[in-house]
């Protein structure tokens, strides 16, 4: 079965020059583990690809592989990913009007990834029962 992340998920982004930070946050622990089990580097790297420039920025010296970096908070029910080299030199020199770090959270949200059902199923029932008590 296919989620959204918009459906178990919250996110904050932010840049600072070339670098983007996602914190990625589960409403609730089965949230967290689908998070911590399907959203991995690689998913991020393919789900961003179209944001890396096809010739690598000199001073990035990074190979692809490394550019995504993804780090576990399970005591905040979050995964924190730093992408290197996704913006286009930064705020100060890109000529994106929008693509920036702010807007990087939203863009992540949209991704979908393939659960289990039954394992969707229950994450999709304790995210509810989450959000009607918020």
């Amino acid at each position: 079965m296919k989620l959204r992340l918009a459906q178990i998920a919250h996110a904050r982004s932010g840049d600072k020059a070339d670098v983007a930070d996602i914190g990625l946050f589960a409403w609730e622990p089965l949230g967290y583990a689908v998070l911590a089990n399907y959203v991995t580097n690689k998913v991020m790297q393919q789900h961003f690809a179209h944001l890396w420039p096809e010739a690598p920025l000199e001073a990035d010296s990074l190979p692809r592989t490394r550019r995504v970096k993804r780090y576990d908070l399970p005591r905040l029910l979050a995964l924190k990913f730093v992408l290197r080299g996704v913006l286009n030199g930064g705020a100060a020199s890109s000529l994106r009007s929008d693509n920036l770090g702010k807007t990087i959270g939203a863009q992540l949200l949209r991704l979908e990834i393939d659960v289990p059902e039954e394992e969707a199923l229950g994450v999709l029932r304790a995210t509810e029962k989450i959000l009607l008590e918020f």
